[in-house]
């Protein structure tokens, strides 16, 4: 299955992006944030849209055929680098070791969103 996805419980994008898309045995998500389904941030605090946001990653990846455990690459872009150890606490909830190689980068987010994280994942044969 190459192409995009909309999966389902995740809010469909205003912009003008598919929310995951297929490519061979790569999965790509785009930046995920802590939408719910309706498309309303969940939290105002960086712990709780951390959960939410890799909760809406790891949807995206299930509606590609993948899992967490899938994931090669994660890029998360933090509106505050005071947040990196909050960031590190959840993520490790979510992502086990041997951990995916990351890039976590400080930048301006809008709307009071927090985290933002793409992955890329590949399915396994």
């Amino acid at each position: 299955m190459d192409g995009a996805i909309q999966p389902q419980g995740l809010a469909r994008p205003q912009a003008p992006y598919s929310p995951v898309v297929v490519a061979g045995d790569l999965v790509f998500t785009a930046g995920q944030v802590a939408h719910d389904e309706a498309g309303q941030l969940v939290a105002d605090d960086i712990e709780r849209q951390c959960r939410r946001t890799l909760d809406n990653v790891r949807t995206c990846l299930q509606a590609a055929g993948c899992d967490l455990s899938d994931v090669v690459k994660v890029t998360a872009f933090l509106a505050d680098l005071g947040d990196f150890d909050a960031y590190n606490r959840v993520y490790r909830e979510y992502f086990d070791p041997p951990y995916p190689a990351r890039s976590s980068i400080g930048v301006s987010l809008p709307d009071g969103i927090l985290v933002e994280i793409e992955a890329v994942a590949r399915k396994r044969a």
